[in-house]
């Protein structure tokens, strides 16, 4: 293990731009596989050669700089899928939007119908719950 150190000393290591150019690659990897076009097999090397380029790279600040860059990309795509699994998760609850502002209400279900009251423009609407 002590090999593997010297090797890495003053190298990048690996970030969230290097995983996803692996996750890239495995995917055109088993693409290629099923249908036995063999086209997207060879083209899953290029996202590997760079992870590797990426990983063994001695200009940290470049790296660095385009990690950044594909966070700035990759964040609210990922934020937007946290927030839709966290709203399925929520079973006690359904959301509806205020006709008026269009600001989310959750509101318990399981009430019958119910006069929902928006808490920014406080206009009454009725849902069933």
């Amino acid at each position: 293990m002590n090999w593997l150190r010297k090797v890495m000393n003053g190298r990048y290591g690996v970030d969230q731009l290097s995983i996803a150019l692996l996750v890239i690659s495995v995917i055109l990897t088993i693409v290629g596989i099923f249908p036995k076009v063999h086209v997207f097999s060879t083209l899953a090397i290029i996202p590997m050669i760079l992870c590797y380029l990426r990983i063994f790279s001695r200009n940290i600040r470049k790296r660095y700089e385009e990690n950044q860059k594909f966070l700035n990309f990759w964040n609210p795509i990922r934020n937007t899928f946290k927030k839709k699994a966290e709203r399925s998760k929520d079973k006690a609850h359904r959301l509806y939007k205020c006709p008026k502002c269009g600001k989310t209400v959750r509101v318990p279900k399981g009430k019958g119908k119910i006069c929902i009251t928006c808490p920014i423009c406080k206009e009454e609407f009725i849902r069933k719950s």
